[in-house]
Order: C-alpha cells, then structure tokens, then sequence
C-alpha cells in the first residue's frame, strides 16, 4: 500500500466519553435524562446533527437547529478532555509514516473540532490530509468524502485502503469501491461479519504488517 486513508471516531479515538458529556449537556437544557455510553456509542457515526437527532428521538423529541447548535458549541469547547488514542494507534502511524506510506483521516465530524482533537493528541503530524464532515456538501457512506480525500493526497484507488469500524464506514469503501479494513473495535451494531471487509483486526499491531504488506 502507498496510502491509507483512516476514519476518525472509533477507529483512530474512542471519543464517546466526550461526545456523551457534551450531548447530556445538550439534553439537561430541555430538561432530558442524560443518556449512558453504551447508547451514545450507537448513535455515533454520522455526524453531529444526526448524534442529536437519535438522542432526541429516544425521548420522543423532535430534532432542530437549536439544539445541534447547543451540541456544536458543548463539543466545541471541550472536545478531547475525555478522548483518548486507542492502544497500538501511535505505534502503527509511526511505523507507517516512517515506510513512506502517505496517511490521511476521512470523518464526519467537522473539520474544525477534527483538527483541534488531532492537534490537542499529538496525531496532527502524521497525516497528509484531512476531511471533515463539512469538507464537501456530502457526508460519508456518500463516497465522495472518501474520493475527494483519495484526490487531496494523490492517491491511487489500487493502492489505497481505507480503514474504520463502522457500518457507515463499510458501506462508504464499499460506495467507492476500495479496499476496506475494518476495526472490530469503535461503535458499530451491526456483527463484523455482516459488513463488507477485506481485512478484520481488533489489535493495530497486526494492521501494520497488514498495510505494509
């Protein structure tokens, strides 16, 4: 491989802690229960205005514009407190990196909060570029998040994968036609074997050989 293209929430970091935080704030302005981590990390995956919509829908409560606006700014100002790598994440950029293969992250969270939890984590220098869930008008399992990322970096459909945990993930390799390595780790519902996938790992050590080849 000569390049790799990773999502962000659930595959590089496990930041439902702070999106929870955030999105019980969001709920106790309407007078909400705060909901618990095992359902926040099944809401998470496309983006923040649907995160919103499936916490208000699980209290019968219609989304708007208002409250995504409160999620944003309660994520926005304290995004990575919470928010850690997870384990064998550094060493495999690292060892990619110094292989010369080029590294970039596709997501749907935004750009901006994107950039700050990859900055405030020290991952920043490792990638090439970055997309974010408002880089494009379209947003991942559309391919052209993914494409466009590809297009930023020069990269080559035959010898690019790109790696998440998600269904949203599997069926955006799958729309744009990719190699896909699937974290059997992050916030998915749905059981590793039912989503398309060309390489499973639940330990980042064993995707580094994988990536090298």
């Amino acid at each position: 491989m000569k390049s790799v293209v990773f999502d962000l929430d659930g595959t590089l970091i496990h930041s439902a802690p702070d999106l929870q935080a955030a999105a019980n704030k969001m709920l106790a302005d309407y007078g909400l229960a705060p909901l618990d981590m095992a359902t926040i990390e099944g809401f998470i995956g496309n983006g923040v205005p649907k995160l919103v919509e499936r916490c208000l829908r699980a209290y019968g409560k219609p989304q708007s514009e208002e409250a995504i606006d409160k999620m944003r700014a309660y994520y926005g100002a304290d995004p990575f407190t919470l928010t850690e790598p997870y384990v064998g994440v550094v060493d495999c950029l690292e060892a990619l990196k110094a292989a010369g293969i080029q590294l970039a992250v596709c997501t749907n969270k935004p750009l901006a909060p994107a950039l700050t939890i990859l900055d405030g984590l020290n991952l920043t220098k490792y990638f090439d570029v970055v997309v974010g869930g408002d880089t494009y008008s379209t947003h991942k399992p559309d391919p052209q998040p993914l494409l466009g990322c590809m297009d930023k970096m020069g990269a080559d459909m035959a010898n690019t994968v790109y790696v998440g945990d998600s269904e949203t993930d599997a069926l955006t390799a799958q729309n744009a036609d990719m190699t896909f390595a699937l974290f059997s780790g992050g916030y998915r519902k749905t059981p590793c074997e039912e989503l398309r996938h060309h390489f499973l790992f639940d330990d980042f050590a064993a995707l580094t050989p994988y990536l090298k080849g």
